[in-house]
């Protein structure tokens, strides 16, 4: 009788089955991974207006041969690195603010002595922006960060490589309205490419002005 009485209590041990309150994780879990319906509006400014505007203008037969933007890749080379590796990451956060995504800090890859650079030595970041964020981006910098440089005359219609692809400088990154210049104790510049799967100069430039591309006359 004892020995029944004793194996008893374990019982209760099993009833630790409805402590499984897992199935009201599950679907918070789900709601965060469900995509969002959120569409970049310069996307479909280019699946409405661009690509009919494009075919007209070159005749293109097939739908693919109509060029595109495939990726945005912005740099931001910080030589005071040298000196400061602060510079640096206080560069790639006002990066991650400009562009919405983690920039990548890029390091030296020999050593040269007169500059006082040692190999691996951190000397810059950059990000690389592609769909939503890449549009997005083409968004503020055609229509906000442009329209704020002094003295701003249009950008230079001779800058591709001849591959399609666009290549910019801006002076100062503070003409983005994500930073705080009151906040800001450095400013750099920024190179900012564009890459496009256009066969020539022609084209691309013809796809950027679609885009709203302030290309000087």
């Amino acid at each position: 009788m004892a020995d029944t009485q004793t194996e008893q209590p374990k019982k209760p041990k099993a009833a630790a089955k409805p402590a499984k309150p897992a199935g009201d994780e599950a679907p918070k879990a789900k709601k965060a991974k469900a995509p969002s319906d959120y569409t970049a509006r310069l996307r479909t400014h280019y699946d409405k207006v661009v690509r009919e505007k494009m075919s007209k203008e070159f005749g293109y037969k097939n739908p693919m041969q109509i060029p595109q933007i495939t990726k945005v890749v912005l740099n931001m080379g910080i030589g005071e690195g040298v000196a400061d590796r602060k510079k640096v990451e206080n560069a790639a956060a006002d990066l991650a603010l400009i562009a919405g995504q983690k920039p990548v800090v890029t390091r030296s890859r020999k050593s040269i002595a007169n500059y006082k650079l040692r190999d691996g030595q951190a000397i810059g970041c950059k990000v690389t922006l592609r769909k939503a964020k890449m549009y997005d981006f083409i968004d503020r910098l055609v229509n906000i960060a442009l329209p704020r440089i002094r003295d701003f005359r249009g950008l230079n219609p001779k800058s591709f490589d001849g591959m399609g692809n666009y290549s910019l400088g801006i002076k100062e990154y503070t003409v983005f309205p994500e930073i705080d210049f009151d906040k800001v104790t450095d400013t750099w510049g920024m190179d900012i490419t564009v890459c496009t799967t256009a066969r020539n100069d022609d084209e691309a430039r013809a796809l950027l002005a679609a885009f709203n591309f302030p290309f000087r006359q």
